[in-house]
């Protein structure tokens, strides 16, 4: 982000990670001992000191899925999850970087 005024989505930040992710693998190995500070430093993000970033690295036999907290769930979320319309904004998106270099993410 450049001077503070530029806003990307959850998804555009999440592609701008990975893509970085992959092309540099001192970034990536920093996104992944130093995941908040990574993306604080890439996104010029001011990031709240209780807020905590985790960056997982799949492996051929593992994956990752990322839940929302059930507190965070309503009736229009739910619809949301079941597929019911798309939303405007994106709250939360999981990160992953594969084992052979290959990268991917879902929004949920």
């Amino acid at each position: 982000m450049n001077s503070g005024t530029e806003t990307m989505t959850a998804s555009a930040m999440r592609d701008r990670l990975i893509a970085r992710a992959a092309a540099d693998g001192a970034f990536r190995a920093r996104l992944l001992s130093d995941p908040k500070g990574a993306v604080r430093d890439e996104l010029a993000l001011e990031i709240p000191a209780g807020f905590t970033i985790e960056v997982h690295e799949d492996a051929a036999d593992t994956g990752h899925l990322v839940l929302p907290p059930v507190s965070m769930l309503e009736e229009a979320d739910l619809e949301q999850v079941a597929g019911a319309g798309k939303r405007d904004e994106e709250w939360y998106a999981f990160i992953t970087i594969g084992w052979d270099g290959t990268s991917g993410a879902a929004d949920l």
